[in-house]
């Protein structure tokens, strides 16, 4: 038994509503295997690598069973370092969302220890520290032990490494003997075992064994972005690489169907498969992706797992996955059958610290990359546009319009001026070197794009899905060429590469959209 719903644990609906929030679908091994002996009163020591989801597998138990009737501290969680004490606080706090008056804090050095006494004051049931600060608050007599049913040591191996030994005991010491003791460590030297023997009762090995990267043929990248420039740079690599077939996984339901939305508005031909759609639709959803009906299939980790296909040219991390099996599922899905693949994560903010665990976890190197700009993109068109049309000429018979071009020549035609005609008409773009592009100055848009202002917004009831719509349906613009949307209350920037701004915006004057008519204007700098 490795992975289950978690529906299927007993913990409480509140517990299960935040879950679903979080946008985990089934349990991790390490919470397959501890929460249940947790929800039982053991004691466990839990072998997991960080990454693996062992924060849910001892918060989800250890918040279902508080006391939130009483104020005083019931749990205390020892972490090595402040920013994991922060990091393992904020997931607490995500998981405890639908539990009223349940309250944690985060104690550590550095930051001002008498707002710590007074949020103790008030009423705390969860301490999550570092081993030094919460030693402080013991003496200091601020940090209450008489009500405490849980102590958890997380990375334990790393806190003994760092010295913090002695804290540890005086701290195991001091707590009442009728309590839960649950240790969590990526490796277990004799130092833990002896703490185990002196302070739990019975203990119980809990060890989960992780998965290795067995896909070479994959090239791993990452790019920054920011979380509202996602969907443009998504759409950007898209361009740029153009994969035959691509998987884009996101870590919610409800994120899976908003950005398939967000594709298909912007033509490209795309389908969502996630955990909600029962088995026919997933089946269909399946079989266009096989027979090339859709290129893009946007997924959740859970619904993912049965796909099969070799074909799959790149993987796309809209969001970075909470478990790090998760990764090496999601990126074996490309490269396959001895081909090779690409794997391409976005990275917002704290987001990098996960991929420093799935780095170490799977043993690779996942490498930061430029996002491609405009003018990448229209070069990469052109090249991919010259290595057709050279594998076109080696392959087809050409002697009957040789002969028409020989005609033309015969009219004074160049054959560069005819060569370059007929790129032209086949690429669909107008030639840069003739048309006047129209200087808009600095609108805050990326490069080679401008930024539009549109007087409608989330007050009329538009979206990014309703803007796409009205100009590449009026203009003929391509909605793949849209850039950044960002809708406000009562208005919305739209960026459009530079060269159709001037078309944009003639054909948009006075123009509808939802009923109602709208200004456009070119937007001033941020």
């Amino acid at each position: 038994m490795q992975k289950i719903k978690f529906e299927e644990l007993n913990v409480s609906k509140d517990i299960l509503k935040a879950v679903n929030d979080m946008g985990f679908e089934e349990t991790t091994p390490i919470q397959t295997n501890s929460i249940p002996k947790i929800l039982d009163g053991k004691d466990i020591i839990g072998q997991a690598q960080t990454g693996t989801g062992k924060t849910a597998a001892f918060g989800i138990p250890l918040l279902d069973e508080v006391d939130t009737n009483n104020k005083n501290p019931q749990a205390i969680i020892l972490c090595p370092t402040r920013e994991l004490a922060i990091q393992v606080a904020e997931e607490l706090k995500r998981l405890a969302k639908y539990k009223r008056n349940l309250h944690t804090l985060p104690v550590y050095g550095g930051q001002s220890i008498k707002r710590q006494i007074k949020a103790l004051k008030k009423g705390v049931q969860v301490v999550i520290g570092t081993p030094g600060r919460v030693m402080d608050h013991i003496r200091r007599g601020t940090l209450k032990l008489s009500s405490i049913d849980y102590v958890v040591l997380d990375e334990a191996d790393v806190m003994l490494d760092m010295g913090f030994v002695d804290d540890i005991e005086t701290i195991l010491k001091d707590i009442p003997e009728n309590r839960q003791t649950l240790f969590f460590s990526a490796t277990i030297p004799r130092a833990i075992r002896n703490l185990s023997k002196r302070y739990q009762k019975n203990s119980e090995f809990v060890k989960v064994a992780h998965e290795r990267l067995t896909v070479p043929g994959i090239e791993q990248n990452y790019y920054d972005v920011r979380r509202g420039n996602k969907l443009k740079v998504l759409t950007r690599l898209l361009d740029y690489h153009t994969p035959n077939l691509s998987i884009v996984f996101c870590n919610t339901r409800k994120m899976v169907d908003e950005l398939n939305i967000q594709l298909q508005a912007r033509g490209y031909l795309s389908d969502s498969i996630h955990g909600g759609l029962n088995q026919n639709q997933r089946d269909r959803v399946m079989e266009k992706f096989r027979t090339g009906i859709i290129e893009i299939l946007v997924a959740t980790d859970v619904a993912a797992r049965g796909i099969d296909v070799d074909d799959v040219e790149a993987v796309f991390n809209y969001d970075v996955p909470q478990d790090t099996d998760y990764y090496v599922h999601r990126i074996g899905r490309t490269g396959r059958a001895g081909k090779t693949g690409q794997a391409f994560t976005f990275i917002v903010g704290k987001d990098i610290y996960k991929l420093r665990d799935i780095q170490k976890y799977t043993k690779t190197k996942v490498k930061r990359q430029p996002i491609p700009t405009v003018d990448d993109v229209e070069e990469a068109k052109f090249e991919q546009f010259i290595d057709e049309l050279s594998d076109y000429m080696a392959k087809e018979r050409l002697g009957r319009y040789i002969k028409i071009i020989e005609d033309l020549l015969d009219d004074d035609y160049t054959a560069i001026e005819i060569a370059a005609a007929l790129m032209k008409k086949s690429l669909d773009t107008e030639d840069e070197d003739v048309v006047e592009i129209k200087d808009f100055g600095d609108t805050g848009a990326e490069p080679g794009m401008v930024r539009l202002f549109v007087n409608v917004g989330k007050k009329d009831r538009v979206s990014p899905r309703h803007i796409v719509g009205a100009i590449a349906g009026e203009t003929g613009l391509s909605g793949s060429l849209i850039g950044a949307i960002d809708v406000f209350e009562n208005f919305t920037f739209v960026e459009v590469p530079k060269e159709s701004g001037q078309d944009v915006l003639q054909i948009m004057k006075d123009n509808y959209i939802k009923g109602k008519k709208i200004n456009i204007e070119p937007a001033k700098p941020r």
